[in-house]
């Protein structure tokens, strides 16, 4: 059955508002984001980890219903923005700051998302109600991605989405997984989009569970192309990276 005309209509009116927002999501990661947001109920909670200029915080507040809470944190610490840009930077983190707040007014869903400019680990004591939707895009180390995960992951409700950037690419994201996700029976693997993982919070029985586990396994080797992929391009042989279906210099996303 095809979706409803209104439907499409607001999917692309929600790409045209993130048209020129920088950030690190493809068409179907952005579909994704937009159907998680979509199913969210009236008077639900969706927390992202990660907002960086506010791309993803757009689609997510441009889907889900009008009375849902959408909580965005990033500290705006000039860090985590990429494989060269590790470490805080004042100055670069305000002008991040700056161009989420902007972005979101542009986009006219500033009313819609509460910032909350802290670390993720910080602002998990503030939560009290349960999460019909999470998205983990924050620190891709493994520590700050696992406590992410974990943290946050636990006050998702049953039958409520989680959703994980830069898994099978970002080595400390995909060690997280594996940690936490690969042998839960709390969490059922849905698909995924390019690097952006989708789970599912329920309760799985001992044959579903390894079921589970085996389909995570088996996107290792995309992990390892990934991995061979960010290589290629740090020696400059990015015709190689080709090769393997990555048409851009860009670290996979």
């Amino acid at each position: 059955m095809s979706e409803p005309r209104e439907t499409r209509a607001g999917f692309g009116a929600a790409l045209d508002r993130v048209e020129g927002v920088p950030g690190w999501m493809t068409l179907d990661q952005a579909r994704r984001l937009w159907d998680a947001a979509r199913r969210v109920p009236a008077g639900g909670r969706i927390v992202e980890i990660g907002s960086f200029r506010g791309r993803s915080a757009i689609i997510l507040a441009s889907a889900a219903p009008a009375d849902v809470k959408l909580t965005a944190i990033d500290p705006h610490a000039g860090g985590d923005r990429g494989p060269n840009e590790i470490a805080p930077e004042a100055e670069r983190g305000e002008a991040d700051h700056e161009a989420f707040h902007g972005n979101l007014r542009a986009a006219g869903v500033a009313e819609r998302v509460r910032h909350r400019r802290t670390y993720s680990g910080a602002a998990l004591g503030e939560l009290r109600e349960p999460l019909d939707l999470l998205y983990v895009d924050g620190a891709h180390r493994y520590g700050p991605a696992r406590a992410d995960i974990e943290g946050y992951g636990a006050l998702v409700r049953p039958g409520g989405t989680l959703l994980v950037h830069d898994s099978w690419s970002a080595i400390g994201v995909t060690l997280a997984q594996a940690r936490v996700l690969f042998a839960s029976r709390a969490w059922r693997y849905v698909a995924r989009s390019g690097t952006l993982a989708e789970y599912r919070r329920e309760e799985l029985g001992p044959a579903d569970a390894l079921a589970n586990g085996l389909r995570q396994l088996a996107e290792l080797p995309y992990f390892a192309r990934n991995e061979l992929v960010k290589l290629l391009i740090v020696l400059r042989l990015t015709p190689l990276a080709r090769v393997l279906g990555h048409g851009t210099g860009d670290w996979p996303y």
